[in-house]
């Protein structure tokens, strides 16, 4: 399968999200809309991918991909820069395998939009479209006087 090109790369990427050096996980934007983003993530193999343990990327670090992808949703579609936000919970993660391996793509769906936070689904899949990771997070904005 052939990927789209990308619209920015790693350092553009790094330039929008508060996720630095080897930690910015996303290696390519693929596509975006108000709703939506898509991203190919930096390959598990990297030789510095920051989460690898005892040679392997557990798939609970599917879970900061899909964050990473919802920050640079909200950095790309807000009018304004977004305020910083934390992660307040996650529901609904369902893991298809133990550690994260080959080719994967990330997508984060903004499902619910309020000034004080907002609600993103995300998932892991493979090029194939086999998923790996998926579930929401809750983030919190420090606008809304709660960080």
């Amino acid at each position: 399968m052939t990927s789209p090109p990308a619209l920015l790369d790693r350092a553009g990427i790094a330039a929008l999200i508060p996720h630095q050096g080897t930690m910015c996980l996303l290696a390519a934007l693929l596509s975006w809309d108000a709703a939506a983003i898509t991203c190919r993530a930096v390959p598990p193999d990297a030789p510095d991918h920051p989460l690898r343990r005892d040679g392997r990327v557990s798939a609970l670090a599917g879970v900061e991909y899909g964050l990473q992808a919802a920050a640079l949703h909200g950095a790309l579609a807000s009018a304004v820069p977004p305020a910083p936000g934390f992660l307040a919970a996650l529901d609904e993660v369902l893991f298809a395998t133990q550690a994260l391996a080959g080719e994967i793509i990330v997508t984060a769906t903004r499902l619910l939009d309020d000034p004080r936070g907002l609600v993103y689904g995300f998932a892991l899949a493979t090029e194939n479209g086999a998923r790996l990771v998926s579930g929401r997070a809750v983030i919190v904005l420090s606008a809304g006087g709660l960080a």
